[in-house]
């Protein structure tokens, strides 16, 4: 009878548990739109933009590559709501098509620069001796170099092409992050209940997945937010200088640089939307990145 009753009884916590969860999250998301208005302003852009290239192919009838002679820097119209291009190309699908790319190459250098940050920052900050020594000289040889002139040089030698942009994107971001990541392994291994963990006889693998990495995240997070909109802005002034995406796919830093920067004055929308949407893009993950850290750094939280 006690067997049947708790099986019934069971579907019932369940729901109680997912319904207290959802009223907790909703509860967060309240105070986080009512504390951190920028913030909210920040991510509601970001969805925005993530809406807008998951649906691209559904809101414009135009191919992004599609040429037409006939409309060559067309005005702002009916038919193309923000003009066309000296090629005839529509803007609108364009920038929609190319805010795919950009996301894309984004979120992917973001996520690799974030692993390879994590693995070396926990290496290093774990380990110290001599392993930290020789990360932390090969991290300064890198850092010693201004981005721009180190993500050139990548591009020169490994050619042209979106995975290729992606690669670059990540070696530079990852020893900058690795030094955050380091920084928080090391202040995470003096801790007590690390070294109550040591004591009962855990391993180092044991240790890193259970104690220092979970406590790793609410920094990696941030940095992620924040070099999401770097990447973004960096991959516009590399196609700018013609290192970024090849065409003739679509890009934001492409189309200003090339049909924007070549026809201004004779058609000035090909210039002001794709650097609306940068700015859009990069406003949006930087304000979203800064409500983060307020929220998930410890040393931010007294001054909310």
């Amino acid at each position: 009878m006690h067997a049947r009753t708790d099986e019934r009884a069971a579907p019932e916590r369940g729901l109680t548990r997912s319904a207290s969860a959802a009223s907790r999250a909703a509860a967060g998301v309240a105070w986080f739109l009512r504390h951190k208005p920028l913030g909210a302003i920040g991510g509601t852009l970001v969805v925005l933009l993530a809406l807008l290239a998951i649906a691209a192919p559904l809101l414009t009838p135009y191919d992004p590559v599609q040429t037409s002679p006939r409309e060559q820097l067309a005005s702002p119209s009916a038919s193309h709501p923000i003009g066309t291009d000296q090629l005839g190309r529509d803007l609108w699908s364009r920038i929609l098509f190319g805010s795919r790319i950009s996301l894309a190459l984004g979120f992917g250098a973001v996520a690799m620069g974030t692993f390879a940050a994590i693995v070396i920052g926990i290496i290093g900050g774990y380990y110290g001796g001599a392993v930290d020594a020789v990360i932390e000289r090969f991290v300064d040889a890198i850092m010693a170099f201004p981005w721009i002139m180190l993500m050139m040089a990548f591009m020169a030698m490994l050619g042209t092409g979106i995975f290729n942009l992606m690669l670059a994107l990540a070696i530079a971001m990852a020893p900058r992050s690795s030094r955050v990541v380091r920084a928080t392994v090391r202040s995470i291994k003096a801790s007590q209940y690390v070294e109550a963990a040591t004591a009962t006889g855990c391993t180092h693998v044991e240790i890193i997945f259970r104690h220092i990495l979970p406590n790793v995240m609410s920094p990696v997070i941030v940095l992620t937010t924040m070099y999401l909109g770097w990447a973004i802005l960096v991959e516009s002034a590399l196609s700018f200088i013609g290192f970024g995406v090849p065409p003739p796919f679509p890009s934001w830093g492409r189309t200003l640089s090339d049909e924007g920067r070549r026809f201004m004055l004779q058609a000035p929308w090909i210039a002001i939307f794709p650097g609306v949407a940068i700015s859009l893009a990069v406003f949006g993950f930087n304000m979203l990145g800064d409500a983060l850290r307020d929220v998930l750094d410890p040393r931010m939280r007294g001054t909310q």
